[in-house]
């Protein structure tokens, strides 16, 4: 629950090709855009937020920086397997690396793109 007086960062995950992410340039030059996490195909975004790394994210959005142990305990997986999917989310650049090597979401909520949810089990 976000303290009250500060705004709530939410991001938009969605599908845009290489033309329309383009666009989204307008934030680099200081335009209000909102924060976005394209992915450039349907496939991509299912093979990158397959089940196990989707339940990873929802388990710790908002959450600010865990450890790969207190992920695993929080989806109730295999901390190998969970180390397995936290590097796949970070190289895709869904998650960063913060202090002391714990791993964060960096936004408190998720809007799924529509397009999205015919598709993946989000």
């Amino acid at each position: 629950m976000q303290p009250p007086g500060i705004a709530q960062t939410t991001v938009t995950i969605g599908i845009a090709s290489l033309d329309e992410a383009k666009v989204a340039t307008a934030a680099f030059r200081g335009e209000q855009c909102g924060c976005h996490l394209n992915f450039i195909s349907r496939d991509l975004a299912r093979r990158v937020l397959m089940p196990p790394r989707w339940a990873i994210v929802r388990a710790i959005v908002g959450k600010g920086p865990l450890t790969t142990l207190e992920v695993a305990r929080r989806v109730g997986g295999d901390a190998a397997a969970v180390e397995d999917d936290i590097q796949a989310l970070l190289v895709a650049g869904v998650l960063d690396r913060a202090e002391g090597g714990r791993v964060v979401f960096p936004y408190d909520a998720i809007r799924v793109d529509a397009s999205l949810a015919v598709d993946l089990p989000l």
